[in-house]
C-alpha cells in the first residue's frame, strides 16, 4: 500500500485511523513536510472563501504552500468552491485546461459522501488519472452551511437547518477515503 501524506489535517477527523495515511497537523506543521508521498492538502480556507472578514484565526500563508506541495508530490488540495486562492496561484477552474503542472480542478459536492450539507468544493489535482475522478450518486443535504434555517424565493423542497461549526467544518470519512485513494492512485508528473 502507498503511503499517503495527508496535510493541514484536524487531529480529530478521520486521517489519522487510516492506514498507511501519514499526518501532518498544526502540531507537526505541515509546512516542514518534505516528501516522499503524495499528499492530499487540506489547507485552512477560511482566508480564502467568502466569509473571509469573519476569519480571524487561520493563517492565509498556509495555503500556498500546500499547492506547491502538491505541484511537488502529486496528489489533491481541498477547498471550497469559488476559493480566492485559485486565483492568487493561478490554478485552472473547473473545466479548464490543465496548467503548467498538468493541474486540472474538479468539483465535487461532499454531501455524496455524507456529509449534511451539500458543501461544494474544488479539488485540485496533480498527477490523478482521469479515470479515478468522481462518479456519485448525488446526496441530499440535511443542513445548509448558513446560521438558523434558510428560505428564500425560488427555494423549493425542505427548509433546511443551518449547520454548526462543527459539522461544516467536518470531512466525511467517506470522502477522506476518496481523497487518500485519488493520491495515492498518483502517477507522478514532470
Amino acid at each position: 500500500m502507498r503511503t499517503v501524506a495527508a496535510l493541514y489535517v484536524d487531529p480529530r477527523g478521520p486521517y489519522p485511523s487510516m492506514p498507511g495515511v501519514e499526518c501532518w497537523d498544526e502540531k507537526r506543521d505541515a509546512r516542514n513536510y518534505d516528501g516522499p508521498h503524495p499528499v492530499v492538502a487540506h489547507p485552512p480556507c477560511g482566508p480564502w472563501g467568502a466569509l473571509r472578514l469573519f476569519c480571524r484565526n487561520q493563517d492565509a500563508r498556509l495555503a500556498p504552500v500546500a499547492v506547491e506541495q502538491v505541484r511537488l508530490y502529486s496528489g489533491v488540495l481541498e477547498h471550497p468552491k469559488g476559493s480566492r486562492l485559485w486565483d492568487a496561484c493561478g490554478l485552472p477552474r473547473p473545466g479548464e485546461l490543465p496548467d503548467q503542472y498538468g493541474g486540472v480542478t474538479l468539483e465535487v459536492n461532499q454531501v455524496d459522501w455524507g456529509h449534511a450539507c451539500a458543501k461544494p468544493t474544488w479539488l485540485y489535482l496533480i498527477g490523478v488519472r482521469p479515470e479515478r475522478y468522481p462518479r456519485r450518486a448525488r446526496g441530499v443535504p440535511t443542513h445548509g452551511i448558513w446560521y438558523g434555517s434558510f428560505e428564500r424565493s425560488g427555494h423549493s423542497g425542505p427548509v433546511l437547518r443551518g449547520a454548526s461549526k462543527e459539522i461544516r467544518r467536518r470531512t466525511p470519512p467517506a470522502f477522506a477515503e476518496f481523497l487518500v485513494e485519488l493520491a495515492r492512485n498518483t502517477r507522478k508528473t514532470p
